[in-house]
């Protein structure tokens, strides 16, 4: 495991939540009871980072912990700890987290991250000379049956090569619009190239008969002498 720290280099400014999400983060703390209100702590973290150009400042982190009634150090710990929180500044338009384990390494991950380094940076966690994307690898994401995938942000891109990569960049960067999930014709994790199993459509149609079989009745254990 890495060391996690903050940026050394911080923003001077204060940061509040906007008018909207100062409304959502009482309405998701007031969810829970009196006094567990520092259980609010990722999502009402998590909705300063957005705001906060996706990344978690050392000012983001005060303002948390004083709506939370937490010590800081308590929000620095959870901050450090998930790698959901970014901890310097990414990508103004995407930060490409880069699926890195076993089964998107087998289906080409490491094409995917040699793109990243032509693109965005030769290493991770750098801006682009634009400062509008920023890369990274990270474990798994849980689209293993659509590997090879990135995340961007909320959004995961998946079933990638190289040049559907580029491609989704290349929107990107353009401001078009983009289509999260699968990038083939596949609907979410169902099978590639349609289904294969499964297929009678008598199966559907109420017209199949069944006999319930019982099992047999267990043998009596013979008497004890």
């Amino acid at each position: 495991m890495s060391v996690r720290r903050l940026h050394t280099e911080q923003p001077t400014e204060a940061f509040a939540f906007n008018p909207e999400n100062l409304a959502w983060a009482k309405r998701t703390i007031a969810k829970y009871p009196p006094g567990k209100q520092a259980s609010a702590v990722i999502p009402v973290l998590w909705r300063a980072q957005e705001q906060n150009d996706n990344w978690v400042s050392k000012p983001v982190i005060e303002y948390v912990a004083n709506m939370l009634g937490m010590a800081y150090i308590r929000v620095l710990e959870v901050a450090t700890f998930y790698t959901m929180f970014q901890l310097q500044p990414v990508g103004r338009i995407a930060h490409v987290q880069v699926c890195g384990t076993t089964p998107c390494m087998l289906r080409g991950a490491e094409a995917l991250k040699d793109v990243c380094r032509h693109r965005i940076h030769h290493d991770q966690h750098h801006l682009s000379g634009d400062g509008n994307f920023s890369w990274e690898e990270v474990e798994c994401l849980g689209a293993c049956v659509n590997a090879p995938m990135v995340q961007i942000f909320k959004d995961t891109y998946e079933d990638l090569t190289p040049a559907t990569l580029e491609k989704l960049i290349d929107d990107l960067a353009a401001g078009r619009k983009v289509k999260a999930g699968p990038q083939i014709n596949r609907h979410l994790a169902s099978p590639e190239g349609g289904l294969t199993t499964l297929t009678d459509p008598s199966l559907y149609e109420g017209q199949r008969e069944f006999t319930r079989v019982e099992p047999p009745p267990p043998a009596e254990a013979p008497p004890k002498t």
